[in-house]
């Protein structure tokens, strides 16, 4: 893939003075800004490589590998959809998503975490009530969040690989699902999730007295639709996850889709679901830019990607405890340069001049700590 011409770092690096000035994000979003100035350039340090074929010498600066960084996602994400694969059950599986209305979006602001935290839980308290009163199941899920639309508003919604099938109280697996065209009603989804959701909101604004000031925010949401959609189960396990695996580890914008920057401006490209999906340019100031993005910047050290009943690690510690002559596979070892290669298809030490020779490390480059290189309040 071809460099793109501007990237998020160079709206931090132009706007980012007036952005802290205008709207002071937290010290945990002014880290990852600067995690993403500094990402693969001097400041982070590097080495030097030589073909050990052509003789060719090759610059490489350290990564930041923050999971807000758009350069920083790829490897991750073949790595994660390879581990996932070799873990589901060898079933068809549903793709899920959960959303809630716009009107929401101020009460998430007020705590995210705690939003986010409930988002999880409501969606996977749906999945697990429709699975045991449908089916008679313990059903699993794979959950992950994303928080932005295109246009890099705030739009919370929560990803889910549902697998058609799911453990009996006996304890023997049972296929479910409605002949792979749905797994259960949207319809039924959505009004359990909403008032699950709806609940746990109302008491969280009633502990902290914020009912009042709500309320009529709370109304609207009641009655707007929760869209629940749920795609027909896809043929093989792999094919949903690989599906999946395509929004694990995105950011809210890629650098791809950034136009233009100019002294004021930020120009990107955005898909307009009210006309067919048809990519068209938004032009927004760069602080503006800045602000939507760090709406996106998840609270410190909070899971975006949760395991749930049959799939989460509980449920496989038990089964091993219950089953203590069960095989466990044993993989041959691998190296990363293998497995990248594998999960990827990329040598990431073929020389890039000659196609033949490996890239040998001969120099470390230090770190540049000059502080002078950084976003900072004033």
């Amino acid at each position: 893939m071809s460099r793109p011409g501007y990237e998020v770092a160079d709206v931090t690096r132009q706007f980012g003075v007036r952005f802290i000035a205008g709207h002071h994000p937290n010290s945990y979003q002014l880290r990852v800004l600067n995690a993403l100035l500094a990402c693969r350039t001097a400041l982070l340090g590097g080495h030097k490589e030589v073909c050990s074929c052509c003789g060719k010498e090759r610059v490489s600066y350290n990564s930041c590998r923050n999971r807000h960084c758009p350069k920083c996602q790829a490897t991750k994400q073949a790595i994660w959809v390879d581990n996932l694969v070799e873990s589901v059950l060898p079933v068809n599986h549903y793709h899920i998503v959960f959303t809630v209305p716009h009107q929401l979006n101020q009460i998430c602001l007020l705590n995210s975490k705690w939003f986010y935290s409930r988002l999880f839980s409501m969606v996977w308290e749906t999945l697990r009530q429709f699975g045991y009163t449908r089916f008679g199941v313990e059903t699993g899920a794979v959950c992950v969040l994303h928080t932005w639309g295109q246009n890099l508003s705030l739009h919370p919604h929560i990803h889910c690989i549902v697998p058609a099938a799911g453990e009996t109280l006996a304890g023997k697996m049972k296929n479910i699902g409605i002949n792979g065209k749905y797994l259960c009603p949207v319809k039924q989804l959505s009004h359990v999730f909403r008032a699950k959701m709806m609940g746990h909101i109302m008491q969280y604004l009633e502990k902290h007295r914020f009912m009042m000031h709500y309320k009529p925010l709370l109304k609207s949401a009641w009655g707007k639709p929760w869209v629940v959609f749920c795609e027909p189960s896809l043929g093989k396990p792999e094919h949903v996850i690989k599906y999946l695996g395509q929004c694990t580890h995105r950011v809210a914008i890629t650098n791809q889709r950034i136009l233009n920057i100019d002294n004021q401006n930020v120009a990107f490209l955005s898909k307009d679901y009210n006309d067919g999906a048809k990519q068209k340019p938004v032009v927004i100031s760069g602080v503006e830019f800045l602000r939507r993005f760090c709406q996106h910047i998840l609270p410190y050290r909070f899971v975006k990607i949760r395991r749930y009943g049959i799939y989460s690690s509980r449920h496989k510690a038990i089964t091993r405890k219950q089953n203590p002559k069960m095989k466990i596979t044993l993989k041959p070892p691998e190296t990363i340069k293998e497995r990248v290669k594998r999960a990827t298809g990329i040598d990431i030490y073929l020389c890039p001049f000659c196609r033949i020779g490996i890239m040998q490390r001969k120099e470390e480059l230090p770190r540049i700590r000059s502080p002078a290189n950084y976003l900072h309040y004033q």
